[in-house]
């Protein structure tokens, strides 16, 4: 059955408000992730930004106490003549201190800034390789279906990007609790003085809050609906100028498709966002007129009342400058609010990627593999489809492959060869039937024992841009330090003979993608591929086509050391030339996801059937 992915087809945008509000609820488990990836950083953030919070309230309070001992020295009715005289005479001693007071904390504030700063940085940093590295983790023990499934792939993009794209929030969040303190102080002055004056600012803020949760909520939406346009941009400018591309696009001249086809795209995105943007300005100007005529209705009150003689000037102007950076900070604090609802939603993103579950797993108690393997392998009446596809890729697969046995598969393309290697090694689970395993299910024993004892190489090998050793290696990483053996599986591929002739040897960097690389021809590629797969020593060899680049005459030898190194190994190979799989002990010939026929090369030919067939036209091409 097709796997279900978050998000479907409602997606975001028919969200309720209620709905959009409940993404809030990733804001703990993302602060818990911000929390594990480094105690330390996080509380020293918090206690800096809690100075940091208090100081401005202490800045404006040490002001107003400055201008009112400014105002009583003016009033004086004997001042001093000189500076000289006001220092001796003692009277500014007070206004000293405040002055080198309130220098103080502009210095202390500067300073806590950049280390704040800093702080956040290394902290966003590594929250930020932290969750790569927990999205790479549970990548890996996701399922083969999941990763073929094009809305999987949306979600995992939209998850890619969040790893990084939302660092910002940390430091909004961090900003927010900074910024509620500061609040709470400056409130706490202006309700000792007029009350009513936070009712003035809150009702002239709430509808500029609104807006800007609304818009946030229509941004993600646009950013998810177009999450596959998104892909489709990345891969046309990544497929326009690339390495791997390059001889196709300059040969067949489809730099001028990719381009229009890239700019179409771009212009689609930008039209959306433009729209979108208009209105965000239009309604946020409105709002911002609505805070701006709250603001200066307090502005004239606070100047009446002084004017009666209940406020001082050092009370208008603490009352003034404290009205205006609350308005200011409670506009950031809303306008924040409403932007960590809307990176909410992002989280979204990244958490229910985390929640994908694989289907493909070890049992509770899983059989550890047979070392070594005692029988071989039963394929029992089995039957398997791709998820969302009605048509059966194999159905009805009865056979065996005994142990220390070379089976070769051959079949036209579609026949199901591919397939069944995927079931072999648990890529996949059947749909019916069963595959045994010395008598037991494949799916009692422990995966990655499973996995751990089959060496596997596809005809889509990976072209990995490291060092030869490493491509080798890649067969069984933990031994990456072992040359001995590197160079052993090397030797069996005929790998050695390639890596002889690059300039650096094994540590030869392969690839064109990184400075210093060399590139090889795919089939030498394919020999430094076929080497993972004996470097891996499992007891098990699987190749699926990873010949197709080689000549005849190089893929026969490939095929007769294998056979040869295969010795006591239970081994598969598929190929569609027929000079190299007779070599094979059995041969499995398949057609429409069924066992046809089998035996060996000279049965098949006698038995004058598809194999004869197919091997008298491939036979024909040579004459």
């Amino acid at each position: 059955m097709p796997r279900a992915y978050s998000g479907g087809d409602r997606g975001p945008a028919g969200r309720s408000f209620r709905e959009r509000l409940g993404a809030l609820r990733n804001i703990g488990p993302f602060l818990a992730m911000v929390w594990r990836t480094s105690p330390r950083l996080t509380v020293t953030s918090l206690i800096l930004r809690l100075v940091r919070a208090l100081l401005p309230v202490v800045t404006l309070y040490i002001g107003k106490l400055i201008i009112d001992e400014v105002v009583m020295l003016v009033q004086l009715a004997q001042k001093p003549a000189s500076l000289g005289a006001w220092i001796d005479s003692g009277l500014v001693n007070w206004l000293g201190a405040l002055l080198l007071a309130e220098f103080a904390l502009a210095v202390l504030s500067d300073i806590l800034g950049r280390v704040v700063s800093l702080v956040d940085n290394l902290l966003s940093e590594r929250v930020s390789n932290a969750s790569s590295v927990r999205l790479m983790e549970h990548a890996a023990t996701l399922d083969l279906e999941d990763f073929e499934d094009a809305e999987f792939q949306d979600q995992l993009e939209r998850a890619r990007r969040q790893t990084s794209g939302r660092m910002t929030l940390m430091g909004q969040l961090l900003g927010q609790a900074q910024d509620m303190v500061t609040v709470a102080s400056f409130a706490a002055g202006l309700l000792i003085y007029a009350p009513w004056l936070i009712v003035l600012l809150f009702v002239a803020l709430v509808p500029a809050f609104l807006g800007e949760a609304h818009f946030n909520a229509k941004s993600y939406s646009l950013d998810y609906a177009r999450t596959p346009e998104r892909r489709e941009l990345d891969y046309v400018r990544q497929t326009a100028a690339s390495v791997e591309t390059a001889k196709e696009v300059k040969i067949f001249g489809l730099h001028r498709f990719l381009i229009d086809r890239y700019m179409q795209l771009a212009k689609d995105f930008y039209a959306a966002n433009r729209r979108l943007a208009l209105r965000r300005a239009s309604w946020g100007g409105l709002f911002t007129a609505l805070g701006t005529i709250g603001y200066y209705l307090a502005y004239a009150y606070i100047a009446w009342r002084t004017l009666e003689g209940a406020f001082t000037i050092g009370d208008l102007t603490f009352l003034a400058g404290s009205f205006r950076r609350l308005r200011t900070l409670l506009e950031g604090l809303l306008s924040s609010f409403s932007t960590v609802a809307g990176q909410a939603l992002y989280l979204d993103d990244l958490f229910t990627f985390f929640a994908v579950e694989p289907e493909i797993m070890s049992p509770e108690n899983p059989l550890p593999f047979p070392q070594p393997i005692g029988e071989g392998f039963v394929f029992e009446d089995v039957g398997f489809r791709y998820p969302g596809v009605e048509r059966w890729a194999v159905r009805h697969l009865s056979f065996t492959i005994r142990v220390g046995e070379v089976v070769a598969l051959v079949g036209e393309n579609g026949a199901g060869k591919t397939t069944l290697v995927k079931l072999l090694t648990r890529l996949y689970d059947p749909d019916e039937g069963r595959i045994l395993l010395d008598g037991r299910d494949l799916r009692d024993y422990d995966l990655d024992e499973l996995r751990g004892n089959m060496g596997v190489i596809f005809q889509d090998f990976v072209r990995y841009n490291l060092s030869a050793a490493d491509n080798i290696a890649a067969g069984r990483i933990d031994a990456r330090g072992d040359r001995a053996r590197i160079e052993e599986a090397a030797m069996r591929s005929q790998a050695d003979e390639v890596i002889a002739r690059l300039p650096a040897g094994y540590d030869q960097m392969i690839g064109k993608r990184f400075r210093k690389g060399v590139e090889i021809s795919g089939g030498e590629w394919q020999k430094i591929a076929i080497a993972r797969a004996y470097m891996r020593q499992a007891q098990v060899l699987i190749l699926d086509e990873p010949t197709a680049a080689l000549d005849a005459r190089s893929e026969y030898e490939v095929f007769r050391r294998f056979k040869e190194l295969s010795e006591d190994k239970t081994a598969v190979l598929i190929s569609h030339r027929f000079s190299s799989v007779r070599m094979a002990d059995r041969i499995l010939v398949l057609a429409d996801g069924r066992v046809e026929a089998s035996g060996t090369h000279d049965e098949l030919v006698a038995q004058n059937g598809r194999y004869a067939e197919l091997f008298e036209l491939q036979a024909a091409g040579y004459r």
